[in-house]
């Protein structure tokens, strides 16, 4: 029988992601019920995971799942980090002003980072981890697949952008996939 998971997100692109990462287990992951609203004022990683897992597991009356990722550039001291999606107004405006900022960077270095956290119906934390894919940023976006920063992230592990990369290869790597497989191993064996 199928374990059903609410993930804490309004984004439908993640819920995808990680439902097909998941493919082959006994555990579906869908989008939390009307009314998820969290305020992500944490100043980590972690502790937004951690609030928006809450608010999920407040609405829905489950245990929740919630991801907070982003991108953290070394030449930018980690920014935009947790601030990621609210860097610009667009997907576009925010690959168009990072690579404004690195116009004239040697310093390249990234990596994209992922804390999720598992809380139970209550509220109650259950499993904390994190996930992260190396890599530098392109001098110019390249590629269709994936969403937000991918088109301008070279991953480490080739000389592709994740943009240019199969949904199956980008999962295998990628911060949030990472994460997710330690997720997966914890209630596999819980």
């Amino acid at each position: 029988m199928k374990q059903t998971i609410v993930f804490a997100t309004g984004n439908a692109h993640k819920l995808q992601e990680i439902n097909e990462i998941a493919q082959g287990t006994d555990i579906e992951f869908i989008l939390p019920p009307e009314g998820f609203n969290p305020i992500e004022n944490g100043e980590t990683f972690e502790e937004n995971s951690l609030i928006k897992a809450r608010e999920a597991a407040r609405v829905s009356g489950m245990i929740s799942l919630a991801d907070d990722s982003g991108l953290c550039v070394e030449a930018l001291g980690g920014a935009p980090g947790i601030h990621s999606a609210r860097y610009a107004q667009t997907a576009q405006a925010r690959i168009d002003k990072l690579l404004g900022v690195l116009q004239n960077e040697k310093n390249r270095k990234a990596k994209f980072v992922c804390a999720m956290t598992l809380v139970d119906k209550d509220g109650n934390i259950l499993f904390q981890t994190r996930g992260e894919c190396h890599g530098e940023i392109a001098y110019k976006q390249s590629g269709t697949h994936g969403f937000g920063y991918d088109p301008v992230f070279l991953v480490a592990e080739g000389k592709r952008t994740m943009a240019e990369m199969s949904e199956d290869e980008k999962n295998e790597i990628s911060h949030r996939g990472r994460a997710l497989r330690k997720v997966l191993e914890y209630l596999n064996n819980d």
